[in-house]
């Protein structure tokens, strides 16, 4: 009876004007290579955020939300592709025009 673990990124979609990367991450747990229990977590990705002189400071991309697991390659090659030099210029006006509506 040998219990097992995994994880699958599922799931990578990319979303709105801003290419937010949406993942959702499945675990897995078999029993005799039988599975008999999937449970998900999802989390997003933005291309960054602003600091406190409004410069758009880059997403790393080194670690998941959780501040623990790293970012799979695959993930980081969707992130990369689509956060060109225009998404990022779009949303960091999108965060400067939030940041001035509080």
């Amino acid at each position: 009876m040998a219990l097992t673990e995994s994880i699958q990124y599922d799931k990578i979609e990319v979303v709105g004007p801003y290419k937010v990367v949406q993942v959702r991450k499945a675990t897995i747990i078999k029993k005799d290579d039988v599975e008999i229990t999937r449970s998900f977590h999802r989390y997003i990705l933005e291309p960054g955020t602003l600091d406190a002189s409004s410069n758009l400071v880059d997403n790393p991309l080194n670690k998941e939300p959780d501040g623990v697991t790293a970012i799979p390659d695959e993930v980081k090659i969707i992130c990369n592709a689509v956060w060109t030099a225009d998404v990022k210029s779009a949303f960091k006006a999108k965060l400067i025009a939030d940041s001035t509506e509080e």
